[in-house]
């Protein structure tokens, strides 16, 4: 052997090290979470005084769902004079105007350039003049159970100044929808489920969410986000050591993805934003960690290290089998035993069999399934197609749900 092949042989071994290292502390990060999620318990909401809250209606081009939303919303076991619905109208048609105008609602138009969430809300709360205990921020597409604001007040009572709520799917009428759904029921359950019975802060999905109003204005302002502003507030938080609570049964319906190509625009500016932040915060999560202890902080940044689940389940499946198939056909040993790739994908099945909810447990999911290696190689595709994806709003458009 030459030394120039010993050397590549070297990198060779070196490389397949770090890549079973790396995917099995991501296997492990989220089995161990899977489990502490099946320990989480419901906490017994009691009645408390209401509180004035803010629900803010973010809403860009989003001419097909507002209106009824809007609607649905005033409809809440909340008492009528202690909640606002506030649409913030951005680019929406002058019929959908007229229609909010005629809704008893607060609507504030606006009509950006380049349109964010973060310009959208700040623009909102310079202009409103009244005091409001709460802020509830919603999706344009979002509905609320009715008792939503009845739940959310009795966390905020019981001490929490940012509370995220159980968003779940509200449509499961296509494959991509049925994936799109069960990757956020896994999500809630390792990312706030399992976080908080580790007595870490929940993750903030971007609606659904209260927040004490006073912290959520000065908080906002100075974030210029234009993708992934609730990931933003939720790193500021850990960083000030501020908890977030998850309330499984405060939910709020969202409408999933019913297309591939509305998964890929949404999963681009989502892996996008996972890069952003794990570059702007890495540093400050490790200071915080070593020097103050500040678990929460540094957990937030090494989720960031974590790879999508879709990704995740895809590559440790591909490299499984690639090793059996080294072991039983050809014999062939390699540097890192495959031992453990099978730990890795045993691992990964218990932790997302224990995340899973029990109503994905049907026909029409296996079906969904077959298209699992479709959205695999999307989002393959997208880690080479970043560049841009955070320098304007990608938005999702929502609409009527088809069967």
């Amino acid at each position: 052997m030459t030394v120039l092949t010993q050397i590549l042989a070297y990198i060779m071994q070196g490389a397949e090290l770090l890549l079973v290292c790396y995917f099995m502390i991501s296997c492990t990060y989220v089995f161990v979470y899977a489990l502490a999620g099946r320990m989480y318990q419901k906490r017994q909401d009691l009645p408390y005084k209401p509180s004035k809250m803010a629900v803010f209606i973010p809403a860009y081009k989003e001419d097909a769902v507002i209106v009824e939303v809007a609607k649905v919303s005033l409809l809440q076991q909340y008492p009528s004079d202690c909640f606002d619905i506030i649409v913030i109208a951005d680019t929406l048609q002058a019929k959908t105007l007229k229609a909010l105008k005629d809704l008893p609602i607060q609507l504030i138009a606006v009509n950006f350039k380049n349109s964010t969430k973060a310009k959208a809300l700040n623009t909102a709360m310079q202009r409103i003049k009244k005091a409001y205990e709460y802020a509830i921020i919603l999706d344009a597409d979002n509905i609320m159970e009715a008792q939503f604001l009845q739940k959310m007040n009795a966390a905020f009572h019981q001490g929490y100044r940012v509370v995220q709520g159980h968003r779940k799917a509200k449509n499961l009428n296509t494959a991509f929808a049925i994936l799109d759904a069960a990757s956020e029921a896994i999500n809630n359950h390792i990312y706030r489920k399992g976080h908080r019975v580790l007595g870490i802060s929940s993750g903030l999905i971007g609606s659904g969410m209260g927040f004490e109003y006073d912290l959520f204005k000065t908080m906002m302002r100075p974030i210029a986000a234009v993708g992934g502003f609730d990931k933003e507030l939720e790193f500021e938080l850990a960083k000030r050591n501020i908890s977030i609570e998850y309330l499984e049964d405060a939910i709020v319906l969202d409408e999933k993805v019913q297309k591939s190509s509305d998964f890929s625009k949404q999963r681009r500016r989502w892996l996008a934003t996972q890069f952003v932040y794990l570059k702007k915060y890495y540093q400050s999560g490790l200071k915080a960690f070593v020097f103050q202890g500040n678990i929460t902080f540094f957990d937030k940044v090494f989720q960031m290290l974590v790879p999508p689940r879709i990704l995740l389940l895809g590559i440790t499946s591909i490299m499984t089998l690639g090793y059996g198939m080294l072991d039983i056909i050809w014999h062939k040993e390699t540097f890192i035993s495959s031992s453990y790739w099978y730990i890795n994908a045993l691992l990964l099945i218990i932790a997302f069999v224990a995340a899973l909810p029990h109503t994905f447990y049907n026909t029409s999911t296996l079906k969904a399934m077959l298209a699992l290696p479709s959205a695999f190689f999307r989002m393959l595709s997208l880690l080479f197609k970043l560049k841009g994806a955070n320098s304007k709003f990608i938005h999702t458009s929502h609409g009527i749900i088809k069967n």
